[in-house]
């Protein structure tokens, strides 16, 4: 039978964080007193009692709480962002411009990922509000008529990218998506391809969905015989469904060159794993244009041609409204569309 062990004196022991009270007790003065000195007042204070107050601090290794101190002067200096996706590249690079934007201005920012789950809008927005937020920026999908209340009953001022919540008035920043739809069939058809078919995720009311599939419409109606054009949509896990619409959908159009426009880039991806599996060859077989301009894009097979996003600017831009709401001007709901840039790869080329 083993002895028993004698303690470890070398373990390491967690080490009570020192508090304001401990400063004051060491010190031998109030916790108002020590507040005085930490709030730059110490003016109010004598050399002898700041003198007393500074050294406890140093014994003690004390620091005050960066949001105890903000709250106390009513400001948090912090900006709640709530993204639909985080694992969509065009949420990562709005989220990275606002973020820029916000720390040349001194403001942190907090992020709630809602995971494509529309019914966490609210509760996203609840959990950042009580983190003392001053305003959000919200790149929701739109669907939850409740947010706009939500934001409401806490008083903040927000400002919304690219997706637009039912009966919230608020500044609006978005790409033109109706002149980034045209640019691209625009595109597809001067190089001869004549059958579009435009795949998106499931609309489901989310605004920009519902944007860019109407002006879709609204162009091939434009056409009359010139160009034919269908919707897709197809969700997440339907990549069977994909493969055979896409098919048939070729095999409708006969002679025509066919090609298709996706609405995202998690689409191009679906979009680019049905055509590997049916041995097609972009740009020969399947004319091509994805919204999103990604790191990978021209990567895959001769290049994917897209519609860059300007989503730096979206998220400064977003941004700067909210900043300027902050600090205090009165404002109409401003709407701020910017244009997107054709990036023309080998998908594209013109048609056989």
């Amino acid at each position: 039978m083993n002895a028993p062990q004698p303690p470890d004196d070398t373990a390491p022991t967690e080490v009570a964080r020192s508090t304001i009270a401990d400063v004051a007790r060491v010190a031998g003065v109030s916790k108002a007193t020590v507040s005085r000195f930490l709030n730059h007042r110490d003016k109010l204070l004598s050399a002898e009692i700041a003198a007393r107050v500074e050294a406890a601090i140093a014994s003690l290794g004390y620091s005050p709480s960066p949001m105890a101190q903000a709250l106390k002067r009513g400001r948090s200096r912090l900006i709640g962002l709530v993204v639909a996706d985080i694992t969509n590249p065009f949420s990562v690079a709005v989220l990275r411009g606002a973020e820029k934007a916000c720390q040349q201005a001194g403001y942190l920012v907090m992020l709630f990922n809602l995971g494509n789950q529309s019914e966490r809008e609210r509760e996203g927005i609840e959990a950042l509000a009580s983190y003392q937020v001053e305003g959000f920026i919200l790149n929701t999908l739109g669907a939850d008529p409740t947010a706009a209340g939500e934001v409401a009953r806490h008083g903040k001022p927000a400002v919304l990218v690219d997706r637009r919540p039912p009966g919230m008035k608020a500044d609006f920043v978005s790409l033109d998506n109706a002149d980034a739809v045209r640019q691209a069939a625009g595109h597809l058809l001067a190089n001869g391809w004549r059958e579009m078919l435009y795949v998106t995720e499931p609309i489901k009311g989310v605004s920009s969905r519902v944007e860019r599939e109407a002006a879709f419409r609204a162009f091939i109606a434009e056409q009359g015989r010139a160009a034919g054009g269908q919707t897709l949509e197809a969700g997440e896990g339907d990549d069977a469904a994909l493969v055979q619409a896409l098919k048939d959908w070729r095999k409708r159009a006969g002679r025509k060159p066919v090609a298709v426009i996706a609405s995202n880039a998690v689409v191009t991806l679906r979009v680019a794993s049905a055509v590997a599996q049916l041995g097609w060859q972009f740009g020969t077989d399947l004319g091509f244009v994805g919204f999103d301009d990604t790191d990978w894009a021209p990567l895959i097979g001769p290049g994917l041609s897209t519609i860059a996003q300007p989503t730096d600017d979206l998220g400064h831009v977003a941004a700067s409204c909210l900043l300027e709401r902050l600090q205090g001007r009165q404002l109409p709901a401003r709407q701020i569309l910017l244009p997107g840039k054709l990036v023309v790869r080998g998908s594209s080329q013109r048609a056989a």
